[in-house]
């Protein structure tokens, strides 16, 4: 009888439903030696989110060694985020970014053969936003936490069918805090309305991103989409050049190059928000000079590219010029490409 009992036990288990995110988890003291712990995904391997857990993507990302990436949002039961019209959505206690850094086994088949390098979580808890890195083993089994970072070597093929080797770096909490502070302060940088403003192909259609959560109870406060700005696509050839160059340089660079990040002190500011032709560092001198300038003497000199310090510092690979100087190991030849054109076409201020 008790073996009858333990079989219809398990049978009714297989037609269950798998447990929900874990909520005290996510609000715990300390973080969970293992990403399975918070219950985010449904698998082992981590590729299918759990209830409540909804996929997002920006319309201009970081780039980060070639890596694929993707990006989900979990909100605890019955909240939802604000709209903000200018910065992050406001997210409430519980709220957590997930994003997993993965490689195919070939950049020209993306959706092929990945492998998930590290998962890192924001968590808004009561005292403010957390960072924890989780890195997944060899057999993609589980992803176990890293407090103080590494450095792993990925193996690809790259776009042009050659072989690439990637020193790929997981960052520490204290990296993660210079790329997320804000006024000293940590928090996220990436879904801000005007980056989400935009199509994702979610598993019952492509839909506009701010539309769905907003369908969903997610997201409150929300104008019409139209009153709703939107970040260019870098890659969008369709798109205004100066607005794909504007969109990258605020991706990478402007989570630090805006009036309340790490790089406040040197006046150049490449947020998306920012106007100003002199703060976009057009005709602008450095405020420290030194062998980050590479000799030359504005950071943006129009229709000179290969004069303007910004490229310089972008196409270098040396530690104390190279930027952004966390997050990779290579340079974006795509990204330098628009940029360089950007600055080539750019008209001399009269």
């Amino acid at each position: 009888m008790r073996h009858l009992l333990a079989l219809i036990a398990a049978t009714l288990c297989l037609g269950a439903a798998p447990a929900p995110v874990d909520l005290a988890a996510v609000l715990a003291d300390t973080p969970a030696p293992t990403l399975a712990t918070y219950r985010i995904f449904r698998d082992p391997a981590g590729q299918e989110p759990n209830a409540g857990v909804t996929p997002y993507n920006l319309n201009t990302p970081l780039f980060t060694d070639y890596a694929e990436k993707q990006r989900y949002l979990y909100l605890p039961p019955g909240q939802a985020a604000r709209y903000r019209a200018v910065g992050v959505i406001d997210l409430p206690v519980g709220a957590v970014l997930i994003k997993t850094f993965a490689y195919p086994a070939d950049l020209r088949h993306p959706a092929k053969a990945m492998r998930l390098i590290e998962t890192r979580l924001l968590i808004h808890k009561k005292r403010g936003w957390e960072a924890q890195t989780y890195v997944w083993n060899q057999n993609q089994t589980t992803a176990v936490l890293k407090r103080a970072g590494m450095r792993l070597q990925v193996q690809t093929v790259d776009r042009r069918g050659a072989p690439l080797s990637i020193d790929y770096a997981v960052p520490n909490t204290n990296q993660c805090k210079e790329c997320h502070a804000r006024s000293g302060t940590l928090t996220p940088i990436g879904p801000k309305a005007r980056n989400l403003n935009g199509a994702y192909a979610y598993s019952e259609g492509p839909e506009n991103q701010i539309q769905h959560l907003q369908k969903a109870g997610l997201l409150k406060g929300a104008p019409a989409l139209a009153k709703i700005p939107a970040t260019a696509n870098w890659d969008d050839l369709q798109a205004p050049l100066p607005d794909r160059a504007r969109a990258y340089l605020d991706a990478n660079c402007g989570h630090c190059h805006n009036p309340r990040g790490m790089a406040s002190n040197s006046g150049l500011f490449l947020d998306w928000e920012t106007r100003r032709l002199s703060q976009l560092g057009v005709g602008k001198r450095p405020v420290a000079a030194g062998r980050g300038s590479g000799g030359l003497e504005v950071d943006i000199l129009p229709g000179r590219p290969d004069e303007s310090i910004l490229l310089y510092r972008m196409a270098s690979l040396e530690p104390g010029i190279m930027m952004p100087e966390l997050g990779r190991s290579l340079v974006h030849q795509e990204g330098l490409d628009l940029v360089r054109e950007y600055l080539a076409k750019m008209q001399p201020v009269r």
